[in-house]
């Protein structure tokens, strides 16, 4: 018995070994602060991951009150800075879970069909925004935002009653 229990644990071993298992990123990482952005009290913040494939993982998480049911806030990438009322969207971000406050996306070409490489993320003129709703009145108001790559400037305070809304049709 005593053998069948060793051989269990050593096939058991060879099987928990990751040493074939591919690594699924490169290590690279960008965060961003995104900012409460109306009066509902939610922050967060966008990570961009690299995978080993090239393609790059936004993941965005929320700090805030979470819902219990199915409630899903939309979140877009967009070029050019929040303050821009002609920002035109970039990408259409996975929406953040309510629950879990989070969402992850894997970014594919940009509508104007560019793309991004982790070194072009660094210098991407570009925002984040996470609206409370997907359509009606509720669309227009966000929750969170931030500029990231070269908008980025730790000297200026975020200031939301600068910041533009998004137009619903992309």
């Amino acid at each position: 018995m005593r053998n069948i229990i060793f051989g269990l644990l050593i096939l058991m071993s060879f099987g928990a070994c990751s040493e074939n298992d591919p690594e699924l990123y490169t290590g690279q990482k960008l965060e961003y602060q995104l900012n409460k952005a109306s009066d509902y009290e939610y922050t967060g913040t966008l990570t961009i991951r690299e995978l080993t494939d090239g393609n790059l993982e936004l993941i965005l998480q929320l700090v805030g009150a979470k819902s219990t049911g199915a409630t899903t806030f939309p979140a877009h990438l967009h070029f050019g800075d929040y303050t821009n009322p002609e920002a035109p969207m970039a990408f259409m971000l996975n929406p953040v879970s309510g629950a879990t406050l989070q969402s992850k996306t894997l970014l594919g070409s940009l509508m104007n069909g560019t793309k991004l490489s982790f070194e072009d993320m660094k210098t991407f003129d570009g925002h984040v925004k996470v609206h409370l709703a997907s359509e009606g009145p509720d669309y227009k108001v966000i929750l969170v935002a931030g500029n990231i790559g070269s908008n980025v400037n730790e000297n200026l305070k975020f200031d939301a009653t600068l910041m533009t809304s998004c137009s619903p049709n992309f």
